[in-house]
């Protein structure tokens, strides 16, 4: 159906609104279940069990309200191909409303997270519903104006649905709804804005303002900034302190089993710093819009600010023409995949998932992602560490069927702004078995 909805300030628009009925699919059931049985490994009343159970809590809520993977970096290693079916852990969304640019025939993104479920389904519904450019930008780049609540209950809530109008609807511990938070600095917010929000504070403790390395004017002056702001903090006691208790990186969404694969050998403190040096120096400013997230805790708010692809002017059209070919559902990967025929899956998208898994659920996974493909599939993950976990731990069997690309995920690992990851790696399908 096509509906013209008139707006000020140059958005006159006509909008084309799905049907309410393509917004109703049901949350799965159980999605507590579901992500402690992913998460958790452990005896319940051990030390390790006691911190799996409350990261697994603390994972139902908002984590991300910007996913921590380079969206460009993906295209490039996906090579997706016109008409193509891509599934993809959903996150925060940015990655996967991107590849909508690549003209895929069907993206199907999947989160065992119902907080993200909802955030998904909202940015959807936005997409289709809000009648301009400037309004979308206003809502998910700026994302601090009580216009944004205005256009929730006029444009966006009618055609969400149940569930995820339940819970922007819904309040949050401290009282207030939690669309709110797209007039109160939205990416401020989930448990990733508030560990960035912590750390700024903990800058602010020690006479630091994270926030002036963006104003340096080149590369050379972000390494100086870095090198002599943002570096002598993590020798600081008490960050060295915090850095050592694995339920301190809960806000980056690392749970216990990520955190000792990500420390090694070393210092937490240490691979913290060396990340956040490359993510601070290694790319000019005017092009990471990751270092704007971490350094100034939003996106920049001049027209030329660097933003992910999908909320980027010249793509928006595009992006919105293809918007119903995106679909976002509360289940686990490897079990969307199982209900999936064989040979239709052309590329898959894993996050850093796997460092979660247990060998028997890597396995699983798999299984289900080797059954699925279709010839020439493509599949990229990234890891905490740079090794590629699959070695000794998927049987040979499996990883067989695959062509492990080392020199073109070194490359891809790179090019990677997010810089968090230690790896990045791409496997695709062989030819025969």
């Amino acid at each position: 159906m096509t509906t013209v909805l008139k707006r000020q300030n140059g958005c006159d628009a006509v909008v084309y609104r799905q049907p309410h009925e393509e917004f109703e699919p049901e949350y799965h059931a159980n999605p507590a279940r579901r992500l402690r049985e992913a998460v958790r490994r452990s005896a319940p009343l051990t030390r390790a069990g006691i911190a799996e159970y409350f990261f697994a809590r603390l994972f139902q809520k908002l984590v991300y309200a910007q996913i921590w993977e380079d969206p460009e970096v993906d295209m490039d290693a996906l090579a997706i191909e016109p008409g193509q079916t891509v599934v993809t852990i959903a996150s925060g969304g940015c990655n996967a409303f991107s590849y909508l640019l690549a003209d895929p025939g069907r993206i199907e993104a999947v989160d065992l997270n119902p907080a993200h479920i909802a955030f998904n389904r909202l940015k959807l519904a936005a997409l289709q519903t809000l009648p301009c450019y400037e309004s979308f930008h206003r809502f998910y780049a700026l994302a601090d104006n009580k216009e944004n609540l205005e256009d929730y209950r006029r444009f966006i809530r009618p055609v969400l649905d149940k569930a995820s109008r339940s819970y922007w609807d819904g309040r949050s511990l401290t009282g207030r709804r939690r669309i709110s938070m797209f007039r109160r600095h939205l990416y401020r917010h989930g448990l990733l804005g508030h560990f960035i929000g912590w750390g700024h504070r903990v800058a602010r403790l020690y006479g630091v303002d994270p926030r002036l390395l963006l104003e340096a004017r080149d590369q050379d002056e972000q390494r100086r900034l870095f090198d002599t702001m943002i570096a002598p903090l993590f020798d600081k006691r008490f960050v060295r302190w915090m850095t050592r208790r694995k339920s301190s990186l809960f806000g980056l969404g690392i749970p216990p089993q990520q955190y000792d694969v990500l420390a090694g050998d070393g210092s937490m403190a240490s691979v913290l710093r060396q990340r956040l040096e490359r993510l601070a120096c290694d790319f000019p400013l005017s092009e990471n819009y990751f270092a704007w997230q971490a350094f100034g805790r939003g996106y920049g708010r001049d027209r030329s600010a660097p933003l992910p692809p999908y909320l980027q002017r010249g793509n928006f059209e595009t992006v919105r023409a293809r918007v119903d070919r995106l679909g976002v559902e509360n289940i686990s990967i490897t079990e969307w995949l199982a209900a999936k025929p064989d040979a239709s899956v052309d590329r898959v998208v894993l996050l850093d998932a796997q460092d979660w898994m247990s060998d028997a659920q890597l396995n699983g996974l798999w299984s289900e992602i080797t059954r699925s493909a279709a010839p020439g599939a493509r599949v990229i993950f990234r890891t905490a560490a740079p090794a590629n976990l699959l070695v000794g731990r998927v049987v040979p069997e499996l990883l067989a069927r695959w062509d492990y690309r080392r020199e073109e995920s070194l490359a891809l690992h790179a090019r990677d702004r997010s810089s968090i990851y230690g790896g990045f790696h791409l496997l695709v399908l062989k030819d025969r078995p």
